[in-house]
């Protein structure tokens, strides 16, 4: 039954990290189009897809959850994988790979609108040299 558990966590986590990495996937591109140029925008954008699904399953697969099912402690036994403990594991993952990735994506945004800014402050700069002269 563990061995279902994990698998299904697994499973979870990668489909949840997935649809929220395609949901983000034409505002990062833009985002990036704008920051770093068309070039590299699909490149930045590929690692970003990448990190989601890393941040996403290593947030929703939380073995160390997970090993209460396997060791038992001294004063109690193993906890039983029943349907209702199924439920609370699964809800669990998608909540965590959620919470995880909403990190990471605020973070990313936090960044990119501090570098929008930088490159505006540029681009205005030189257009006031060019018209200025």
């Amino acid at each position: 039954m563990f061995y279902a558990l994990l698998l299904a966590t697994l499973v979870v986590a990668l489909g949840t990290a997935y649809v929220t990495a395609r949901f983000f996937d034409t505002a990062v591109q833009k985002i990036l189009a704008r920051i770093v140029g068309d070039e590299l925008a699909d490149a930045w954008r590929k690692y970003l897809r990448f990190a989601i699904m890393v941040v996403g399953v290593s947030g929703g697969v939380r073995l160390w959850e997970l090993e209460k099912y396997v060791t038992a402690s001294r004063e109690a036994s193993k906890l039983e994988l029943n349907g209702m403990r199924w439920t609370l594991e699964i809800y669990r993952t998608l909540i965590e790979t959620l919470q995880s990735i909403a990190w990471m994506m605020l973070l990313f945004f936090l960044a990119a609108m501090i570098a929008y800014v930088i490159v505006r402050a540029i681009e205005i700069k030189h257009h006031e040299r060019q018209h200025g002269e």
